[in-house]
């Protein structure tokens, strides 16, 4: 009986190696963490690599909760706008 809590099953099988391919579903990931449990059943958790210069906003939790409190405050429409920012900008005529 399929599990609900996964949206696909497949049955794999190893080839002569050991070796089993996951094909388009590794497509957008770098890499997987494999989690084996007692009872053999084993768990592919899915990585993905981002640039060191945005690994810091998963370092600083303040700034992370920062912005996820916007992304929900923005999905939610609860968000203004704060006016032109053209002011702002130098023309390179000056």
């Amino acid at each position: 009986m399929a599990d609900p809590a996964y949206q696909k099953m497949k049955t794999v099988r190893p080839d002569s190696k050991g070796r089993i391919t996951l094909g388009k579903l590794a497509r957008e990931f770098s890499g997987y963490t494999l989690k084996e449990s007692a009872d053999g059943t084993i768990l592919l958790e899915p990585l993905v690599e981002l640039p060191a210069r945005e690994a810091w906003l998963f370092k600083n939790k303040e700034a992370l909760a920062s912005v996820e409190k916007g992304l929900k405050q923005s999905s939610k429409g609860k968000t203004k706008s704060l006016g032109s920012f053209s002011k702002h900008l130098k023309d390179d005529n000056e």
